[in-house]
């Protein structure tokens, strides 16, 4: 599988966990009033609708800082997008789609409901984590492959440029 395929199919994959979750959470059960619902002593899942950027930050309550972070989610997958197509290695390309599913994914919640739908809470003792999504799970796995690429050896090298009387590359 070429590495543009192994991260459409992250991409795609990513995608359809997301929104499933969201919505088999927020319409197909009674969470919003029956919150929060212990799975272990160390997660939740609770309600919690995330209108700004990661961690909360950046809140927008208004019409504009919506469509502004939908129209600037859609920019950075388009731009992450075309780097997954030109991915040298397979892993590079899983890591890029994982960031482009999750974008996409928050950014369909963000059109259609104005804010993300955030529902996973990991806490200990009396340390708590921010409330997450699959999205947000994604993008953080596909950072941490972009970095565990960047560290590899032959991500090191540099890679030749095809000439112009080069094929150009198979999908």
């Amino acid at each position: 599988m070429t590495p543009f395929r192994a991260g459409l199919l992250a991409l795609l994959l990513t995608l359809l966990l997301d929104q499933a979750s969201k919505l088999g959470l927020y319409f197909g059960t009674d969470l919003v009033l029956t919150q929060p619902w212990r799975l272990a002593p160390f997660v939740d899942f609770v309600v919690v609708w995330n209108r700004g950027v990661s961690y909360g930050l950046f809140q927008q309550e208004g019409g504009i800082g919506r469509w502004l972070l939908v129209v600037l989610s859609l920019a950075a997958a388009i731009g992450l997008g075309i780097w997954m197509r030109r991915a040298g290695s397979r892993l590079l390309g899983v890591a890029l789609g994982l960031i482009v599913g999750g974008a996409l994914g928050n950014a369909i919640d963000r059109a259609a409901y104005g804010a993300v739908f955030d529902f996973v809470h990991l806490h200990a003792g009396g340390w708590s984590w921010y409330v997450f999504n699959v999205a947000d799970a994604a993008i953080v796995a596909g950072v941490i492959g972009l970095i565990l690429d960047s560290l590899s050896p032959d991500s090191r090298k540099e890679r030749p440029l095809p000439s112009q009387g080069d094929p150009a590359p198979r999908l």
